[in-house]
C-alpha cells in the first residue's frame, strides 16, 4: 500500500542519533554510522524525528510501504516503559491520530497484567494534556531536555489553540493569533492535523516586522514563514506547498510579501507549487509596504 513514510538522506546523515530517542515507536536505528529505517510497519509517518535532525537529513516520501501496526508498536514500546507509552499516546492525540489511540489503548488494557505502571494514570495524563511530547523519551536516553543539543526542542510540534478573544483588551493588550508551532517552512510538516482543510498563510519573515497589524491578518488562519532570499533549499518548499495543497487540501493560500523585489520569490513558489498541485487552491497575493501598509492585494 502507498503510505507517507520517511525517508533518510544517507549523504547529509552524520549518524549523531538525535533522531533515535525522538522515535517513540522504535522505527530508527543508528547502524553503520548512518540512521536507518528499520522497519516499515513502525513508522507512523508524523514526522516526530524530523525536528530533531540538526543536517535536515530526515523528510517525508509517499511510496509502497508495509501498513502502521499500531499494536506491533505498542508491543515493542512496553518494555521500554511507562514514559515513552506515554509519550507515544500523546504523540497519536496531537496528530489526530484517534484511531490508532484507540488500537493502542486497547492493546494495553488487554494486556494490563504485562505493564509495570497505572495504565489508568497514563491514559489520564493523556487526555488531559499533562505529558509534553518528546521529553519522556529524551529523559530516557540521558540526553538534557533543556537544551537544543543540535537538534532543537524549538521544532517540536505544538497546537496553541486558545479561547477565542477580542484583538482589542481593555488594557490594550493584543493576543496572540498564532494557531501552531512551529511556522518556519523548513520545520512544518505538512501532515499536521492544524493544517488539515486550513486557510494557509504563507509570509515573508518581514512582514510580522513591518506591519504592526500582522496578528489581526493571522486570525484563524494556518501560518507558515519563509524568507525567499536568504533560505536554501527552496525546492523543498515547493513540495511542502504542494503536499499542503494535496494532502492537506487546505481551503485558501495567502502569500503576504514585501514591497522590496527579493520578495516576489515567494509568490513565485506558490504559483509553481498550485501549478504541480492535482487540486486547485485559491491564491491570495498582499503586498505590504516597508512601513506596514498594505500596497496591493488581488486574488491570482
Amino acid at each position: 500500500m502507498k503510505r507517507k513514510i520517511i525517508k533518510i538522506d544517507e549523504g547529509k546523515c552524520d549518524g549523531c542519533g538525535l533522531c533515535i530517542p525522538n522515535c517513540h515507536e522504535g522505527a530508527l536505528q543508528v547502524i553503520d554510522g548512518k540512521a536507518r529505517l528499520v522497519s516499515d510497519l513502525m513508522c507512523d509517518g508524523l514526522g516526530a524525528c524530523i525536528g530533531y535532525c540538526p543536517q535536515g537529513a530526515i523528510s517525508m516520501e509517499e511510496r509502497e510501504a508495509e501498513p502502521y501496526d499500531e499494536a506491533a508498536v505498542i508491543r515493542e514500546m512496553i518494555p521500554k516503559g511507562r514514559n515513552t507509552v506515554m509519550a507515544h499516546l500523546k504523540h497519536l492525540k496531537e496528530h489526530s491520530e484517534f484511531g490508532y489511540l484507540k488500537q493502542g489503548v486497547r492493546y494495553l488494557k488487554d494486556h494490563r497484567e504485562e505493564l509495570d505502571f497505572d495504565l489508568d494514570e497514563v491514559i489520564a495524563m493523556v487526555h488531559s494534556g499533562q505529558v509534553r511530547r518528546h521529553e519522556p523519551a529524551m529523559a530516557e536516553s540521558g540526553q538534557e531536555s533543556g537544551g537544543c543539543g543540535g537538534g532543537c526542542p524549538g521544532s517540536q510540534e505544538v497546537d496553541l489553540e486558545q479561547e477565542e478573544q477580542s484583538l482589542e483588551e481593555p488594557s490594550g493588550y493584543r493576543p496572540s493569533q498564532l494557531k501552531h508551532w512551529p511556522v518556519q517552512m523548513h520545520l512544518i510538516n505538512p501532515g499536521a492535523a492544524h493544517f488539515n482543510k486550513a486557510d494557509l498563510l504563507l509570509s515573508a519573515d518581514c512582514v510580522a516586522y513591518a506591519m504592526g497589524d500582522f496578528h489581526g491578518e493571522l486570525k484563524g488562519k494556518a501560518l507558515a514563514i519563509a524568507c525567499p532570499k536568504l533560505d536554501s533549499s527552496k525546492e523543498v518548499y515547493i513540495q511542502k506547498l504542494i503536499s499542503l495543497i494535496n494532502e492537506a487540501r487546505i481551503n485558501t493560500l495567502t502569500v503576504m510579501k514585501m514591497e522590496v523585489p527579493c520578495c516576489s520569490g515567494l509568490l513565485q513558489m506558490a504559483q509553481m507549487a498550485r501549478e504541480n498541485a492535482s487540486r486547485y487552491v485559491p491564491l491570495k497575493a498582499v503586498t505590504i509596504g516597508i512601513q506596514g501598509e498594505r500596497i496591493r492585494e488581488d486574488w491570482v
